[in-house]
């Protein structure tokens, strides 16, 4: 797929989890409709307990892949950005800990999780949580404004990836933190995979090898990358797309090459640090 064509499919299949409330593209669950699955997906994958119950209802849609606020502690009156915030709820875990004296700013494409996050943070009554509408490769947000960038399950969906983690330096605060939780790859994934809008749009068909992953946010300036968890990353849901479940059996694909394809597919929880003299550098950049 074209880099349109893959945000077009990207931003239509969220609408539809935003209007529904459901997370049955969730890469966890072949469909997970109601709250007690959504929840049972959300402590699997590392919140806790007390994390569900502090968020507004219908925060949580149950679609990331760990928990990226359990990689590093944040601190109050620090300023986080969430790259690809749907509904809200990290972003309102994140302001429980900043308290009022901090500040956070989510960033979705999606117009339709902008407005149900806007309405959760209405609800919960959050003065320190705004939304804005914009992609993560063009972030809409001033040079040297985070203390910490997190991301769930959101930059695997991004064509250039690169480019995401260069937004994510210039955004930061020179010494600030970069905190993530993704899905990468072990080996290429087949094309029957690749060429699927369901597995695109529940954070498989666009992952990118680890290697190639890690690359991306040293060569954006980062340092001190480190992969703090790793976990398998179920995709077994994928034979519920019909156009997946035809090509499987087009092809007579065996199901230990769907198992091997099942056990490429990891998710890791990143952190990274932004130089404290990256400013200097990056302004040197510009001017070059």
């Amino acid at each position: 797929m074209k880099d349109r064509e893959i945000k077009k499919v990207v931003r239509e299949g969220y609408a539809r989890i935003a209007k529904d409330g459901s997370c049955c593209s969730s890469p966890v669950s072949s469909c997970c409709g109601s709250t007690d699955s959504v929840q049972d997906i959300s402590r699997r994958i590392g919140y806790t307990k007390g994390d569900l119950d502090t968020v507004p209802q219908g925060a949580n849609l149950g679609l990331g892949c760990g928990n990226p606020l359990a990689i590093g502690s944040l601190r109050e009156g620090e300023t986080v950005v969430d790259l690809g915030s749907g509904a809200g709820f990290d972003c309102f875990l994140a302001a429980n800990i900043v308290g009022e004296a901090g500040r956070v700013i989510g960033i979705d494409m999606t117009p339709e999780m902008i407005e149900k996050a806007r309405e959760n943070a209405e609800k919960g009554s959050y003065t320190n949580v705004e939304f804005r509408l914009g992609e993560i490769e063009h972030l809409p947000i001033a040079d040297g404004t985070a203390d910490i960038i997190i991301s769930n399950c959101v930059i695997n969906l991004a064509p250039d990836k690169r480019t995401v983690f260069e937004e994510a330096f210039r955004v930061l605060k020179p010494g600030g933190r970069l905190m993530v939780s993704d899905v990468v790859l072990l080996k290429e994934l087949p094309e029957f995979i690749k060429n699927s809008a369901a597995a695109y749009v529940g954070c498989v068909s666009g992952a990118i090898t680890k290697e190639e992953y890690l690359a991306n946010i040293r060569a954006a300036g980062f340092r001190k990358v480190n992969i703090t968890g790793e976990a398998v990353f179920p995709i077994e849901w994928l034979t519920d797309d019909p156009k997946v479940e035809a090509t499987i059996q087009d092809l007579q694909i065996p199901p230990e090459e769907i198992k091997e394809t099942a056990d490429s597919v990891i998710s890791i929880k990143v952190q990274a640090v932004k130089p404290e003299s990256a400013e200097r550098t990056f302004l040197h950049r510009q001017a070059a």
